[in-house]
């Protein structure tokens, strides 16, 4: 009896000290996101590649590609999880529009609050809906499997005045990406839409070709444009930078539920990183930017509803126009509407 407890004590020894890797590797995932290591991206995926190896007791192993290495632009690398290239993919709501037009709803302005209700939202029957929506129009090859966050909230920052109200946006040259919905925004607030490749924004903000933009506070530090002169920046808040996260279904359903459990946890904590990640990085952005002498301007309650009002018609606009729009755009005000009077419920609980 002690000789074969003995035997297998040191069998497990021996076991516990081999790479993970050398007991079961049976999956490999390829993972890619066109961001570099500084990024909330890359930050989720750390975090990722170590849940799933570990939880799966190194039956699944993950590869990270951060950058190009893979592909390049939204389309071609939706096209590498649906023929199977790529297995996980990371994507804004532009870069994944020209596919999903729908994901475009997470760019209507002033639908989500703050942090605590977009994260209940994205964390529910909302993402699952879009996944549905994705699955049925992919022909069942590219799963959306979380939604997080990619950078914070988009606020509007320029060169020229600060923005208070929805008139001090008149004649402002503001730069958008090529999708169709920003450029209605930026039109509906009174200002002149210009689309504007990325690389070319700092020399574009610099020759005042465009006045201004709408981004997160990071992203403007990151590529150091208050030195073109954007100087004064607006928390409106009126977009909240989802983060996609695509697989490719036939991947996913291929393992045993077990594994797919760890792959589903997985993508939960990778969502928790990417929420916490944005507010750690902002702080020193925004302390960096006004002590460069740039303006930061907090919009009151009144002047927040002012915004909104104005860019009202932006939502007519999606629904009418975008397949999908009406179905996603219920799904989404209906969830923060639920997610509001729950979090106003814990909130009053939390209270007494």
């Amino acid at each position: 009896m002690l000789k074969g407890l003995t035997t297998s004590l040191v069998t497990a020894t021996l076991l516990a000290a081999m790479p993970l890797t050398a007991i079961a590797q049976e999956y490999t995932l390829r993972a890619t996101a066109n961001s570099n290591e500084n990024d909330e991206d890359y930050d989720g995926l750390v975090v990722f590649k170590n849940y799933v190896e570990a939880a799966s007791n190194g039956a699944i192993e993950v590869e990270l590609f951060i950058g190009t290495q893979l592909c390049s632009k939204g389309a071609e690398c939706l096209q590498g999880v649906a023929d199977g290239s790529i297995d996980i993919y990371i994507s804004t709501s532009g870069g994944a529009s020209s596919i999903f037009p729908y994901v475009q709803v997470l760019d209507l302005p002033y639908l989500m609050a703050d942090d605590r209700v977009a994260e209940h939202v994205l964390s529910g029957d909302f993402t699952r809906t879009m996944r549905e929506m994705a699955l049925e129009d992919s022909g069942d090859a590219i799963r959306l499997m979380t939604i997080g966050n990619t950078g914070g909230w988009r606020n509007f920052a320029n060169t020229q005045r600060r923005i208070a109200s929805p008139a001090d946006m008149e004649g402002l040259k503001m730069r958008t990406v090529v999708a169709d919905l920003p450029q209605e925004l930026v039109r509906a607030l009174g200002g002149s839409p210009t689309p504007i490749p990325w690389p070319e924004l700092f020399t574009s903000l610099q020759t005042g070709v465009v006045d201004g933009s709408k981004n997160g506070i990071t992203d403007i530090m990151g590529m150091k444009f208050p030195d073109a002169g954007l100087q004064y920046m607006t928390l409106d808040g009126h977009a909240y930078m989802g983060a996609l996260w695509w697989m490719s279904n036939e991947k996913f359903m291929a393992m045993p539920e077990d594994m797919r459990r760890v792959v589903v946890d997985g993508f939960y904590a990778l969502q928790q990183a990417t929420f916490a990640s944005p507010k750690r990085k902002s702080i020193q952005a925004y302390q960096d930017f006004v002590a460069g002498g740039g303006d930061l301007y907090v919009p009151t309650p009144e002047e927040k509803a002012a915004f909104k009002e104005a860019a009202a018609p932006v939502y007519d606009w999606f629904k009418a126009n975008v397949d999908g729009g009406d179905r996603i755009f219920t799904a989404l005000t209906e969830a923060v509407a639920t997610a509001e009077d729950e979090l106003d419920a814990a909130r009053a609980a939390d209270l007494n």
